[in-house]
């Protein structure tokens, strides 16, 4: 090992190492000093929004000079409001109900022991995640609110935001019960320190990673440790041919446009050919409009000669910007197992008038939330009544969907007895 890998390997150990001694001294915090440190980091995050606008200002100006794109600037840019909503989000948690200690199970045996499954913190959680600072803020105030500590790795994309904000988390934390040390933030952002952080087995519990599809492989591909596996958002919107087309055209549109950098955004359309022939020139010249690039098969493409012809990859593409690919199917069966064959089991959605259909798409399309005649935007864990969330876990075991407080819980058997032997 190097000097420079001696250097990063102890500032993750050594942050690791104190974020696991705060879990040991969080798990007897009450509701009540875990709500007052929460509320001591959202008044401090309206009380410091001008410290956090001039280190967001550096992260920008730097992302614009390495030839960041639009998109990925919009993750990462703060504002007045944004940094209002994540307060808002924090003092949101505090009203939430604390499901530490909740009794999951009750088994009263013949020989007198009494056994009870309940919640309990998980421990202490690793996130690795791009760019957008604000992730900094829901997953360390998830993590407190649920007893875990929470050793954070941002990019360096956001790395003057995430500083801020962990700071302002440190004072605040510096006036609670909750220990500052529950929350670390890994500020070297060499390579080093992230293979290190990936096989940390001795102090972190579950590693998260929250981004796009190369960053969740790397993680899921190089980690020691546990992973939740959050996906990446390719999106379907199925127009099914019994669709009502001001319906249609509306959640096409919401779902593309009004965020298209996240991953609850659509990045592919599937329309049924009958409903394309009515209907198809609409919507594709709507989306045009709007300055979004279409990418169709042939028939699109006759439909609408402005479209560019889709390739393997735009079926699978994540874009993250004002693209969409356009493809045409014969039947709803079609449409499920083009989505299955290329979605990312995140948010899959159905447009139509026909039950039958609708449920068909819901319980044979695999993903962690599918929609009938919504938009896919309400992946969410606020929409959801969850608060904040964590991430949105595509996988199928231990949590999946918009991850809330529950999600970061693990349980553990209390047995209580009076003197019962085994014989």
């Amino acid at each position: 090992m190097d000097i420079m890998e001696q250097v990063t390997a102890g500032e993750v150990k050594r942050k690791g190492k104190a974020a696991k001694a705060a879990s040991l001294k969080m798990v007897n915090l009450s509701t009540a000093e875990k709500n007052k440190g929460l509320e001591l980091i959202a008044e401090q995050l309206l009380a410091q929004q001008a410290l956090i606008l001039t280190e967001n200002a550096k992260d920008l100006q730097l992302g614009k000079e390495n030839g960041l794109s639009d998109a990925v600037l919009d993750r990462i840019m703060l504002n007045e409001k944004r940094i209002n909503d994540m307060a808002h989000a924090v003092r949101l948690l505090t009203e939430l109900q604390d499901p530490i200690g909740e009794t999951l199970e009750t088994i009263q045996k013949d020989n007198g022991l009494s056994i009870q499954k309940k919640r309990v913190p998980i421990g202490v959680i690793g996130m690795v995640y791009e760019a957008r600072p604000n992730v900094t803020i829901d997953a360390a105030t998830l993590s407190l609110k649920t007893g875990n500590a929470v050793i954070l790795r941002g990019s360096s994309s956001a790395k003057y935001s995430n500083m801020a904000l962990v700071k302002i988390i440190h004072q605040a934390l510096d006036k609670s019960s909750i220990p500052a040390d529950g929350v670390q933030l890994i500020e070297d952002m060499s390579r080093e320190t992230a293979r290190e952080l990936f096989r940390l087995n001795e102090y972190l519990d579950v590693l998260i990673p929250r981004g796009g599809k190369n960053l969740i492989e790397t993680v899921i591909r190089e980690s020691t440790v546990p992973v939740i596996e959050t996906g990446a958002g390719n999106c379907h919107i199925y127009i099914d041919e019994h669709a009502d087309k001001t319906m249609a055209e509306k959640i096409v549109l919401n779902a593309k446009l009004q965020r298209p950098s996240v991953c609850n955004a659509a990045e592919s359309i599937l329309i049924h050919e009958h409903w394309l022939r009515q209907n198809g020139k609409g919507i594709l010249e709507k989306l045009a409009e709007q300055q979004v690039e279409i990418y169709g098969d042939e028939q699109v493409c006759s439909s609408f000669p402005s479209a560019k012809r889709a390739t393997e990859e735009d079926w699978a593409a994540e874009y993250l910007g004002l693209q969409v690919s356009v493809k045409t199917v014969q039947s709803v069966d079609e449409a499920i197992a083009h989505i299955n064959t290329y979605g990312t089991k995140h948010s899959e959605a159905i447009v139509t008038s026909n039950e039958a259909n609708a449920e068909k798409f819901l319980s044979s399309v695999d993903a962690s939330a599918v929609y009938h005649n919504a938009s896919t935007r309400f992946t969410d864990g606020f929409e959801f009544g969850y608060g904040a969330e964590i991430g949105i876990s595509t996988q199928k075991l231990h949590a999946r969907g918009p991850m809330g407080l529950k999600a970061l819980t693990s349980s553990k058997f209390y047995v209580y007895g009076d003197g019962q032997i085994r014989e």
